[in-house]
């Protein structure tokens, strides 16, 4: 590649490099600033795990390890209030049951041991809440009583007592407490006649629930925070009356509004930033293509103008920790073209120190900055999209890399899968298609019973407006995407079979009517939702075979790379092998790759790296990239239901 053309290094950057794990991630500030954790690769096993090391010794270096974790690596965690507990969260090799554990930081010696606070079989603890007030409490929701429903119970982590604290009468899927009391005075309640929240309120433990505000399926809304007036009002989210949710000021005891505080045209409000004690409010952020914020507080406005100015230029400010006085800060500075740089911000001296660079090797790299674009779909309706080119000045082929949940959406920011497609001559285009979150109610839900309909022509006309853009080179496009990233590559080869040249799905459903009937029992409450956004496909046999790929297998004319994790609980492996299987037979060109330690997605490196190392070949063999050697990695445990099943007959 000519390197004075191509938007990366002329090299091949390794995928060890953009795949491996991060040599620091997530740092989080002890409440009393004296200890920072982070996430770091253990050197034995290159597992993730909790580091910990002394603020004022700035000596990463010497930090010392605290967890021991050696499979899948540790991904969530975080201070207990004493300053001296880690918390953090584990599942069994990607069940998603995940338990609540708690270690000792301060421990001098390698005997500490982590304790399980939510022990069980098949128990999944949820909501996690840490209070100031409360040093020695939590309150964490859990399934253990009904593998369907989550109670909470208030635990003192260091001796591991836990009772119950709140019981769910049986329509509750989210809970909140109110800051002074360490209370649950908030219940969000989900409707299963009509699929509405409810905002559920009480003024004490002892008291009554009253619901507050609810809000019509189609509606957007949530309570934020209670406020600090001795329960007279809360801050709230709402679209009623609205596109867009805007934050509101709400009295508890009528649930009317007395203020909107702030709303914007184009997106939901983002994220709220309040005063610790007061709850007055200091600032709100939305992100309709990258994040911008409006303050309330001049003093924090100072601050973040501040980190702008000491930061390197062009990057997205975040903080990523802050100590109990707020005096010392952790700040990310993000941006698309290279890893996520750390530094210590003394926000009373107004002065910064380096910590770390997220990922350091990927500095000896160039990289494709990303670019925010809107593209009309057919029917006029904006997507906002993110395109990282392969080349400056010509077409390339292109991968259309979708996102899943459906219901989520994609950011502006440093992508390893596009920055990987293009080191190897791809395009990549992401688009945030219709029943992506964050763009108002009306572009959410007009995505409804439209999974292969709409849904799947916005995506045919980002393709399209690539193409026309000169952007993309029409002969060699790629779909490629996980969860329903993955039933939309399915989707895109079986009902548009000649745009793509080729397809890799991860964990993507095949069969909308199965997919919902294996969900875990805790998604029960949320089923008949998904059956209102999706479609009735338990009653409707005609729709879910119009829907679901697997019925339209002879359709498909384009090679196609599945990979699965064998213990996802949300898309069962029996998606994959049913589509995998049936293409075969028919003699429709496959290949299938599967991990029996993998979950929903490949958290354990040498699998993710496995598996990107098979699709770069998969693509390079269709849309004529380049490829680096491939070499198994060690460690890594696919195998091939495919060959297997012919080896067996």
């Amino acid at each position: 590649m000519n390197e004075f053309t191509t938007t990366t290094s002329s090299d091949i950057i390794p995928r060890k490099v953009l795949f491996g794990n991060p040599t620091f991630a997530a740092p989080k500030l002890s409440p009393d600033g004296n200890l920072l954790a982070y996430l770091g690769p253990s050197k034995d096993k290159n597992v993730l795990n909790v580091f910990v090391y002394k603020v004022n010794e700035e000596k990463q270096d010497e930090a010392r390890m605290v967890t021991n974790d050696t499979s899948r690596g540790i991904r969530q965690f975080f201070w207990a209030q004493d300053s001296q507990t880690i918390l953090f969260k584990q599942d069994f090799e990607g069940d998603e049951n995940f338990h609540l554990w708690a270690i000792d930081a301060t421990a001098t010696d390698t005997t500490a041991e982590a304790r399980d606070l939510t022990p069980g079989k098949n128990v999944k603890a949820s909501t996690v809440i840490t209070n100031k007030r409360f040093p020695d409490e939590l309150l964490v929701s859990t399934n253990e009583r009904n593998a369907a429903l989550f109670d909470v119970y208030r635990c003192n982590y260091k001796t591991g007592e836990k009772v119950l604290d709140t019981e769910n009468p049986g329509d509750v899927v989210g809970w909140g407490a109110e800051d002074d009391s360490f209370e649950i005075r908030e219940a969000l309640v989900r409707n299963q006649e009509d699929s509405s929240n409810i905002v559920r309120v009480r003024n004490s433990k002892d008291a009554e629930w009253r619901d507050l505000i609810t809000f019509p399926y189609g509606e957007e809304g949530n309570l934020v925070e209670f406020c600090a007036d001795n329960g007279k009002s809360c801050y709230m989210t709402s679209s009623l009356g609205r596109e867009t949710t805007a934050l509101l000021k709400v009295d508890l005891e009528t649930g009317e509004t007395i203020e909107e505080l702030y709303s914007n045209d184009k997106c939901n409000v983002g994220g709220v930033v309040l005063d610790d004690d007061t709850k007055e409010l200091k600032a709100v952020s939305y992100n309709y293509a990258r994040t911008e914020r409006v303050f309330f507080d001049e003093e924090l406005e100072r601050d973040y103008k501040t980190l702008e100015e000491l930061g390197p230029k062009g990057a997205e400010v975040g903080v990523a920790s802050k100590t109990r006085d707020e005096k010392r800060w952790v700040v990310a500075y993000s941006r698309s073209d290279g890893p996520t740089e750390y530094k210590l911000y003394d926000q009373e001296e107004k002065t910064i120190k380096d910590l770390f660079v997220s990922r350091p090797d990927l500095l000896d790299y160039k990289f494709s900055p990303m670019e925010d674009v809107v593209i009309k779909a057919r029917d006029g309706l904006e997507l906002v999209a993110y395109l990282t080119r392969a080349k400056k000045e010509e077409k390339t082929p292109l991968v259309l890399l979708v996102h899943g949940g459906p219901w989520a959406r994609d950011f502006w920011g440093f992508s390893a899968s596009a920055q990987w497609f293009a080191n190897r001559g791809y395009a990549t285009l992401q688009v945030n298609y219709r029943g992506s979150t964050g763009y108002g109610k009306t572009f959410l839900h007009k995505a409804d019973k439209e999974w292969g309909g709409t849904m799947q022509d916005d995506l045919t006309d980002a393709v399209k407006w690539a193409i026309d853009e000169g952007i993309a080179d029409p002969d060699n496009i790629c779909i490629y995407g996980g969860s329903y990233g993955g039933y939309a590559c399915l989707a895109g080869l079986t009902f548009t079979p000649d745009l793509y040249k080729c397809g890799v799905d991860i964990v993507g459903p095949s069969n909308v009517k199965t997919l919902l009937d294996s969900i875990p029992p805790y998604w029960g409450p949320l089923r008949n939702q998904m059956l209102l956004k999706i479609g009735d496909v338990d009653s409707d046999e005609a729709f879910n075979k119009k829907i679901s790929p697997l019925f339209h297998v002879d359709k498909i004319k384009a090679p196609l790379l599945i990979g699965q994790g064998a213990n996802d609980p949300r898309v069962k492996q029996a998606e994959a092998d049913q589509i995998a299987f049936s293409m075969k037979e028919k003699g429709i060109p496959v290949e299938y790759v599967l991990y029996p330690d993998e979950g929903h997605g490949f958290a354990r490196p040498a699998n993710r790296i496995d598996f990107n190392a098979r699709a770069e070949l998969f693509m390079k063999e269709h849309l004529g990239g380049r490829a680096e050697e491939f070499e198994r990695p060690e460690g890594t445990t696919s195998t091939f239901p495919l060959l297997e099943k012919t080896q067996d007959s």
